[in-house]
């Protein structure tokens, strides 16, 4: 099936509402990763990041990628927003990263919870270069809690 749209896990959302996540999107510790074209994103069952497959791999890229910076969670106008500052590797070589996976990082793959998976839409590639995720300006994620 492979990648085919941006997603939230519908677990870990669940778990963030009923507040069983333990981990608060603002932690700087959690983690965004590349992932190739053949992970199959289940968006109903995928929870824990031990159900990512075929992670990037290439010099500059360290396995289960990298922490956060600068996140906020904020409220305005009953829009509530999550962001974080737009990840990259520098002087990496990575084939064919087609997205990013955020999750958090409270102690091992089984139990790093899932958060968010970004579609590139097309594939990217570095060659000693910089790949950059670029965040969208209004958020990684906003929700609209006003009818």
């Amino acid at each position: 099936m492979a990648i085919s749209a941006s997603g939230f896990y519908g677990l870990s959302l669940e778990k963030m509402m009923i507040d069983t996540l333990g981990e608060s999107l603002e932690a700087e510790d959690n983690k965004v990763a590349l992932v190739l074209d053949a992970y199959t994103p289940n968006y109903d069952t995928h929870d824990f990041f031990a159900d990512i497959t075929n992670e990037a791999t290439g010099t500059g890229y360290t396995s289960g990628g990298q922490a956060f910076t600068s996140t906020e969670v904020t409220l305005a106008s009953g829009v509530l927003t999550w962001d974080f500052a737009d990840p990259s590797w520098t002087s990496s070589t990575i084939a064919n990263a087609m997205a990013a996976v955020t999750y958090t990082n409270v102690g091992s793959s089984a139990t790093d919870q899932l958060l968010l998976l970004l579609d590139f839409v097309t594939a990217v590639s570095t060659s000693a270069g910089t790949l950059l995720v670029a965040v969208n300006a209004s958020g990684a994620m906003t929700l609209d809690y006003t009818p």
